[in-house]
């Protein structure tokens, strides 16, 4: 695992506690796709996912000490972690099929977690109740706030900074909130970078969305792999970035997301979990995209549930 094409220390607000993306040059996974990639990596930030960038930046920008949100694991685990850093608290409603690895997490760095199962309630629902029983708190969202994008631009900003910065940036796409930000954050600079967006063909609304010209919901929250993007719809402030900006959304398979998986173990030594591996996936899918250009792609996690790793990568 070769690091060369070094990113700057993280431009913004938030320098001290955000730690620098790393950059990995992975000439046999770039040989295997047949594209000049490299990776992006959020699996070293603190709490193992771009999340925490958001994460502090809200819970530091609001005055509210309680702040109440919803999440897979990701987001609910950096706020936690964001919330302890600054002495305040929070409290994390999560699915009750969330990674036994994130829901530990959560309470691991002090956070309080409210389990529920989607099919008889939503997270939305469960938010609104706790939003009555304390009306002093903070409701945040995991990625449909312009402090979340905020937060997630200080990324965009690193990748162009480098030196040689890619041509096109491709990052997975749940609610919005990373792909938002790092075109925000692109676009503070005087680089040319196209970026591209890759979902789970399970979860498309994104696509969809953008194809449609407007928001495209989901009925139920989509039974993918990767459960960063199990969300309803994109988020309102993310469209007004994304429908403007955001160039193509490659759809992937459930089976492209596990060998994109694998790959990063395999040829890049990098553990990720399924979200984290749609940009991977997505060069995979779409191969013609991409050849003859530098290409980053931004693997946005690492937290993936031990048991489930396993039988990802044995297939």
């Amino acid at each position: 695992m070769k690091q060369s094409k070094t990113a700057s220390a993280c431009p913004g607000s938030i320098p001290d506690v955000v730690r620098p993306t790393t950059i990995i040059e992975a000439p046999r996974l770039a040989k295997r796709l047949g594209v000049d990639v490299f990776i992006a990596s959020e699996t070293f930030q603190r709490t193992g996912s771009f999340k925490f960038r958001a994460a502090y930046n809200v819970a530091a920008s609001v005055p509210q000490n309680l702040l109440i949100t919803a999440s897979s694991g990701n987001f609910g685990q950096a706020l936690a972690c964001a919330c302890s850093l600054l002495k305040k608290s929070c409290i994390v409603v999560m699915p009750t099929t969330s990674a036994q690895v994130k829901i530990d997490a959560v309470r691991e760095f002090g956070g309080q977690v409210e389990l529920v199962d989607v099919q008889d309630k939503s997270r939305a629902e469960r938010i609104a109740e706790l939003g009555q029983l304390h009306p002093e708190a903070y409701l945040a969202s995991s990625y449909d706030d312009e402090l979340v994008i905020q937060g997630n631009s200080s990324l965009g900003k690193e990748l162009a900074s480098l030196r040689t910065p890619p041509d096109i940036l491709v990052a997975p796409v749940g609610g919005g909130g990373l792909i938002s930000g790092l075109i925000t954050g692109i676009e503070t600079s005087s680089r040319r970078i196209c970026v591209f967006g890759a979902e789970p063909l399970l979860a498309n609304d994104a696509a969809r969305s953008l194809k449609a010209g407007k928001i495209i919901r989901n009925d139920i929250e989509p039974a993918t792999i990767a459960d960063g993007a199990r969300v309803l719809s994109l988020g309102q402030h993310n469209w007004k970035v994304i429908k403007n900006s955001l160039s193509t959304i490659v759809e992937v398979t459930e089976s492209a997301i596990t060998e994109a998986v694998r790959l990063l173990f395999g040829l890049a030594n990098l553990k990720v979990e399924p979200t984290g591996a749609l940009s991977i996936a997505a060069v995979m899918t779409s191969p013609e995209l991409f050849r003859g250009h530098s290409v980053c792609c931004v693997v946005s996690g690492g937290n993936v549930d031990p048991s489930l790793y396993a039988r990802l990568l044995a297939g």
